[in-house]
């Protein structure tokens, strides 16, 4: 025969009380399931009963019983101050977090370099004890990202940039700028070019843009047609070889001169500086604006120019400002009118479209104009220009 069910002994007023928790509507749902828990085991209801009229486990029933029997209505109702877990993370317990997700996982003993949510999640958990953030123990990965993206810190993401090495950026700016502020100058309103005064300069934006990649296709495309909107091309692939552009825009005319080899060395720059002093009208001087790459200033530059000198001048755009030399917008032009995608059979027929490109551009050409930041440039000042006169080393 089975354990008689025991009953707790409640008064009047305990009933009032615990009837009144259950009726009232702005209490915890925990606190009027565990007023019912009593009132039905005073009225001698079982504890499977009990669990089963409440909603409620056989543990958790038996744990409000308990603590009824340790310490009355108030202890079986309310958690003890300071009990449970704290329903908000402390700004300070924030800060921690945060602290941690900006330092690199292999600071603390891990292989990756970033953080996943899921790591970062993990080593909280696993540290927070003994960095006295007992809280955050237990913490899920989706409270980390709340967290991390009211801060608006993403661990997981790597941003580039490139770092001011240059200790005279902002003059060697300063100096290109004021070279375009100049050539502004020499056009009317209606964007025509002035006529020269005194030597003409003719001024040019230089560069190289190496590394060309010759691909050919392993089979014909397929074109677009009704039914495929797009082109169709073999995943497999040829590599040919690369080739290496030497171009320059002529900032008052418009006009592009490319030079197209194998290598962009000395040897080749210093072709491309006769085709353009073979270009230009003798007695004229041509100003170059260009990067202060090593090839640029060479031995053998510096050995050819002796023998024209006063013929080139050059401007030196500062380490990582490349974005101020204004063939590299045409660079980006090029890639995606012409480049993007291009298959050959040759080569040399890479070479022969390249040419057939700037012909193309030539036949209308068009000036390019800088216009940022040039409102403070004083168009009254000297531009500094080197000559690159010989300096060889023994």
């Amino acid at each position: 025969m089975g354990r008689k069910s025991t009953v707790i002994e409640l008064t009047s007023a305990d009933r009032e009380y615990l009837e009144l928790q259950t009726r009232a509507r702005t209490i915890q749902a925990q606190t009027v399931n565990r007023a019912r828990i009593l009132l039905l085991k005073a009225d001698g209801h079982s504890i499977d009963d009990i669990a089963d009229k409440v909603g409620m486990n056989r543990k958790s029933v038996m744990l409000c019983l308990s603590k009824f029997k340790e310490g009355g209505i108030e202890n079986a109702l309310f958690d003890a101050p300071g009990r449970g877990r704290n329903p908000e993370i402390t700004d300070e317990e924030k800060a921690w977090i945060i602290n941690i997700t900006c330092q690199r996982p292999a600071d603390f003993g891990y292989a990756a370099e970033t953080w996943t949510y899921a790591k970062l999640t993990s080593h909280i958990n696993k540290t927070a004890e003994a960095a006295g953030y007992v809280r955050l123990s237990t913490i899920h990965k989706s409270t980390v990202h709340t967290i991390l993206s009211e801060a608006d810190i993403k661990p997981h993401k790597i941003t580039y940039y490139c770092e001011n090495r240059d200790p005279d950026f902002d003059s060697k700016m300063h100096n290109v700028l004021l070279v375009y502020k100049q050539l502004q100058m020499q056009f009317d309103e209606s964007g025509n070019l002035i006529p020269f005064e005194g030597m003409p300069v003719h001024v040019l934006s230089y560069d190289e843009k190496p590394g060309l990649q010759a691909i050919a296709t392993t089979s014909e495309d397929l074109r677009p047609d009704e039914n495929h909107p797009t082109i169709s091309r073999d995943y497999e692939y040829r590599r040919l070889g690369t080739v290496s552009l030497l171009a320059a825009i002529d900032l008052q005319t418009g006009e592009e001169i490319p030079l197209v080899r194998d290598k962009h060395s000395s040897k080749e720059y210093i072709e491309f500086l006769k085709l353009l002093d073979e270009k230009y009208p003798k007695g004229d001087k041509i100003r170059l604006v260009l990067d202060n790459l090593k090839v640029h200033t060479s031995n053998e530059t510096r050995r050819y120019l002796a023998t024209i000198p006063g013929r080139f001048e050059f401007v030196f755009t500062p380490k990582h400002g490349s974005w101020l030399n204004m063939v590299e917008g045409f660079f980006s032009k090029m890639t995606r009118q012409m480049l993007r995608g291009i298959r050959v059979k040759t080569k040399d027929e890479l070479v022969s479209r390249i040419y057939q490109y700037f012909s193309e551009i030539n036949e209308e050409p068009v000036v390019f104009h800088w216009k940022y930041n040039l409102d403070d440039i004083d168009v009254s000042e000297e531009i500094i220009v080197d000559t690159l006169p010989v300096k060889m080393s023994s």
